[in-house]
């Protein structure tokens, strides 16, 4: 990989053997491993080792995770918050579990939709609860630092399974709680109007 990224350096008209870029090809190697180590972890051995059997049927919300991931198609990093939430059936989740959760499937190339879509997907295969909901809100910075350039927009994605799909109250909590000190309550408001649609 450092050969690599010598040749990258040199294709982009720098000198790799100059001072400041020597240890570069080190440093970025060290860095991208850092950044796609979720390739490299195993999700069952995390979530399995922490599982625990309750009586407990209300909903769990671990919210305001921070994650950053990288753009697959530029390979520049998008960043934000995730918000998590299920409601137990028979288990629960160690809830130390849930970000760790989040950074395995961040630290991959991704798209957000696909990263939304796998983490709630995770959950719901593992524990089999009543419902699972994901809401993410991102800053691109494909979008801020090239193509349209628009240093203050951000996405919002969601994925909502069983009880938070087919029951429009549940879900409507979910958001509200969420939406409470968020720090894009804007967000939220747009996911509230999506959710009104089908109450």
């Amino acid at each position: 990989m450092q050969t690599l990224i010598r040749e990258l350096l040199a294709a982009l008209g720098e000198d790799p053997d100059r001072e400041g870029l020597v240890d570069t090809p080190k440093r970025v190697e060290q860095a991208l491993q850092f950044l796609t180590s979720g390739y490299r972890a195993d999700v069952d051995k995390v979530l399995n080792g922490a599982l625990f059997t309750v009586d407990y049927s209300e909903m769990v919300i671990v919210k305001d995770i921070d994650f950053y991931s990288l753009c697959e198609h530029h390979l520049l990093p998008f960043f934000g918050k995730c918000h998590v939430a299920y409601i137990p059936s028979t288990k629960v989740i160690g809830l130390s579990k849930v970000p760790r959760l989040v950074d395995i499937f961040s630290r991959r190339l991704q798209i957000q939709e696909r990263l939304t879509s796998q983490i709630a997907e995770t959950i719901q295969e593992t524990i089999r609860p009543l419902g699972v909901a994901v809401v993410m809100e991102a800053t691109h910075l494909c979008m801020a630092m090239r193509g349209v350039e628009k240093q203050n927009s951000f996405a919002v994605t969601s994925s909502m399974l069983g009880a938070f799909r087919n029951n429009g109250r549940t879900r409507q909590e979910f958001l509200e709680l969420i939406r409470r000190r968020s720090a894009v309550p804007s967000a939220v408001d747009a996911l509230n109007a999506i959710a009104g649609r089908d109450d």
